[in-house]
């Protein structure tokens, strides 16, 4: 029942963001052949840019002239970042709505336990970021036509799986705030500087060395676009993180939201 009824609450958001992800994936890789016809215009463009600005975003490892390499540098930030953005907009309002709608009330009285009213909710939570990355991925097989090569489909799908990694684990943390914070607009705003911090720190950590370690506090760097590429993988102990940052999110999401204390 809970299920149902977010998925269609979210089905809007859903739709709008799928498709402007869309339109910004397609109009990128529509340039692509345009921008391999001038090569050598286009490398003397580049190397104008600082190399620290290029190591900022991988620009010095990921090769240009491959659609993989531009895929990486101008698509894959836009669907890792635009999409965080999505998951922790979605995953920080979910649960703490019901108490500032005073809908909770309503819930508690029907024969369901508060660990299937989470289950149900991470459950849409996970659905919608699964469609909306099958959608990422979709589109850019189809962007991938205005190309006449033929990409790696094993770097691709890793690069797809990080993106979803990626936005699970910004959700889950969202869903966790979201069960122990009660103003949704305070759960959203935490949410989304989490994010921005988290990116800045992607982008300072490749500035110079001396900041390198800043990288281990970014999640945006464990799925960097140059590393999957170049290594044909994710990481083991980048994986191994995400992957323990998630389990414990939603673990300590059930014992916070089960030893609340609700008012109805």
């Amino acid at each position: 029942m809970i299920y149902q009824r977010e998925l269609k609450k979210n089905l809007r958001s859903l739709i709008i963001w799928g498709i402007a992800l869309s339109g910004i994936i397609l109009m990128t890789l529509s340039i692509y052949p345009q921008f391999t016809q001038d090569q050598e215009t286009m490398k003397e463009l580049l190397n104008a840019y600082p190399d620290s600005f290029k190591q900022a975003f991988g620009m010095d490892r990921l090769d240009y002239g491959s659609l993989l390499g531009f895929y990486g540098v101008q698509v894959h930030f836009m669907t890792t970042l635009f999409g965080s953005i999505f998951a922790v907009m979605l995953a920080s309002n979910i649960v703490a709505k019901e108490e500032n709608e005073k809908t909770i009330e309503f819930l508690l009285s029907k024969p369901i336990t508060r660990m299937q009213i989470m289950t149900e909710k991470w459950l849409a939570v996970m659905t919608n970021i699964a469609l909306l990355n099958i959608i990422i991925m979709v589109i850019s097989l189809t962007g991938f036509q205005f190309a006449d090569e033929d990409p790696s489909m094993k770097t691709f799908i890793l690069l797809v799986l990080a993106t979803f990694l990626l936005h699970i684990t910004f959700a889950a943390i969202s869903f966790l705030l979201s069960t122990t914070m009660k103003k949704a607009r305070t759960i959203t705003s935490v949410s989304l500087g989490f994010v921005f911090l988290s990116y800045f720190l992607s982008v300072v950590s490749g500035i110079t060395e001396n900041l390198e370690g800043l990288k281990y506090f970014s999640f945006f760097k464990y799925i960097a676009a140059a590393d999957i590429i170049a290594n044909q993988s994710i990481k083991p102990l980048y994986l191994s993180i995400m992957i323990a940052v998630v389990s414990i999110m939603i673990v300590l999401s059930y014992v916070a939201y089960h030893r609340k204390d609700i008012a109805v």
